[in-house]
């Protein structure tokens, strides 16, 4: 039996389209000061807004963008920056492999254009949709480019007026730990969900004294999810 969701009844393109806007206006919501709070900092780090676009379109990573920016300021080397971000954004594979269950018999083209838009915040959006039987995958792909168009847009924005704000102003540097914050937040839907998060905050914590970098994240995530699904299958019993 294929995993993959049927579309609801009466479904059409333009019912879709309208559908996946709907779903997709709060993490635009989220994207614009945050977007703008990156561009500010990219500008500061002496990037072109052009750059900056063109940074937001190829390799669209909230985390990731601000990191390389971050380390850009420091004098980091490209293959420094490469290898921290792309330790930083292996967590995408936990994210994928949770989304692959329903693609069915999805096209190479689709799910290539489903993959690029795969964020923490649209992956939170069309999980919990299709985990609900709910959602099809062209809703998804709505989904996925309006927050990537919302993104490159407001980065631009912050790119162009960067010059205009002190470096540090609005609390711009926390934006993207605020945003993360409130992810947690709406995920905790259950003690279960609790579990989880305490145990790969705590233990992402002890790692991160330990090993150097940033993959510490996605080996507290590993850890804490396979220690909480063995302690649900042992109650269970």
């Amino acid at each position: 039996m294929s995993d993959s969701v049927s579309p609801p009844k009466k479904y059409d393109f333009k019912t879709s389209i309208l559908q996946g806007l709907s779903a997709a206006w709060p993490i635009c919501l989220g994207y614009i000061p945050i977007g703008i709070a990156f561009g500010v900092l990219a500008q500061k780090a002496g990037l072109h807004p052009i750059e900056i676009m063109l940074m937001s379109i190829l390799v669209f990573a909230g985390s990731s963008q601000f990191i390389a920016v971050s380390m850009l300021s420091a004098g980091a080397g490209a293959v420094s920056i490469i290898i921290t971000t792309f330790a930083v954004n292996l967590r995408h594979l936990l994210m994928s492999s949770s989304l692959a269950v329903f693609m069915g018999n999805t096209t190479r083209k689709k799910l290539s254009l489903f993959a690029y838009g795969v964020t923490d915040e649209s992956f939170a959006v069309n999980h919990t949709r299709f985990s609900q039987k709910i959602w099809s995958l062209d809703q998804a792909l709505v989904v996925n480019h309006t927050a990537n168009i919302a993104w490159v847009v407001s980065s631009v924005i912050g790119g162009y007026t960067g010059r205009f704000i002190h470096e540090g102003a609005f609390g711009i540097d926390y934006a993207l730990t605020a945003m993360f914050i409130c992810l947690l937040i709406f995920q905790l839907k259950g003690r279960f969900y609790v579990i989880t998060a305490v145990i790969a905050g705590g233990t992402a914590v002890i790692l991160s004294l330990i090993i150097p970098g940033s993959s510490y994240i996605v080996l507290a995530s590993i850890f804490a999810a396979t220690t909480v699904l063995g302690i649900k299958k042992w109650m269970l019993r």
